[in-house]
């Protein structure tokens, strides 16, 4: 289960990128993430993923 709070959910999920996953896409297929709601979310708190980067900036 993935945190609840948006800033948690980004550091968590940005640490998963960093650490384990070349993508997004990977981390949201490995972990059964809907992308959309995941993307959705830290956008709210003025977030979008960033490819080149393979990060939430």
């Amino acid at each position: 289960m993935l945190p609840q709070n948006p800033v948690i959910l980004l550091s968590y999920i940005n640490t998963k990128l960093r650490d384990t996953y070349p993508s997004l896409d990977s981390l949201c297929d490995d972990l059964d993430v809907d992308r959309t709601a995941l993307t959705k979310t830290l956008l709210a708190i003025n977030y979008s993923y960033d490819k080149t980067r393979n990060q939430f900036v």
